[in-house]
């Protein structure tokens, strides 16, 4: 199994996950122009694509959807809640996911995780194929008992690393919004994430072969803050990349 993150951010999200002849799209928040754009920089294109996976209605997750499953006759799987969203459009073909649902698009097993975060009816997705379980965690205000046990087992992990609650306090966003990214159905911070992945090295240790840290916020965070937050609790075998807004992470091998 690989994966690739086509970008990671706030102003648009897109990771390509294949197995054998499986290749699916997670998420779309870019144009169908600029996901082209990032497909080809990685040698691959739309035309390689068998399903779209959308984990919930925010349009830096959803906005290129619609677009993109109609020109290409891409069918797309989705939960009811995130389906009801005005945002979404027209789709060539919906598959509804029932939430905590244990599925299968080809080669690749899918497990859609619920989350909390506010949004309709949000999940994230955990990939499976033979011994190797790639867990995509991001877009999550905390981490409670169902999360933590969904994922303990993950070998690999794309996961969220979104603020620094300091630079939070100290940043442009407006009282209210601080509150949302801050709160139990916003994002996670670098504290949280740091805490998930040290009890997860204490319950599974040794499982955990491959992290990918993600959704970074640019006017919270810092790569340099998610590193020394997390450089205390990553172990050395665990292998570290960084996925960003602008510059695509090409293609990696699951472990």
């Amino acid at each position: 199994m690989q994966f690739a993150v086509l970008g990671s951010g706030s102003r648009g999200n897109a990771t390509i996950i294949r197995c054998g002849q499986t290749t699916l799209l997670v998420d779309n928040g870019f144009s169908g122009k600029e996901l082209e754009r990032r497909l080809a920089s990685i040698g691959c294109g739309v035309e390689h694509l068998d399903a779209i996976l959308v984990t919930h209605e925010h349009s830096d997750h959803i906005g290129g959807v619609g677009v993109v499953s109609r020109r290409f006759q891409l069918p797309v799987w989705m939960t009811q809640g995130t389906a009801g969203s005005s945002r979404l459009g027209a789709v060539n073909e919906l598959n509804i996911i029932d939430q905590s649902a244990d599925f299968s698009i080809g080669d690749i097993n899918v497990l859609a995780v619920p989350v909390m975060h506010d949004a309709r009816e949000p999940c994230q997705f955990i990939f499976s194929h033979g011994q190797i379980r790639l867990g995509m965690l991001t877009d999550l205000g905390c981490v409670d008992d169902a999360v933590f046990s969904a994922y303990q087992r993950c070998t690999s992990l794309i996961l969220e690393a979104n603020y620094d609650e300091q630079l939070l306090a100290r940043g442009p966003y407006p009282a209210m919004l601080k509150q949302r990214v801050g709160g139990r159905y916003g994002h996670l911070s670098n504290r949280q994430t740091a805490d998930f992945l040290s009890l997860h090295h204490s319950q599974s240790p040794g499982v955990l072969k491959m992290l990918v840290m993600a959704h970074i916020s640019e006017k919270n965070n810092t790569t340099e803050c998610v590193k020394a937050a997390l450089e205390p609790v990553v172990a050395d075998a665990v292998t570290q990349y960084y996925a960003q807004q602008e510059h695509v992470l090409g293609f990696i091998d699951a472990h």
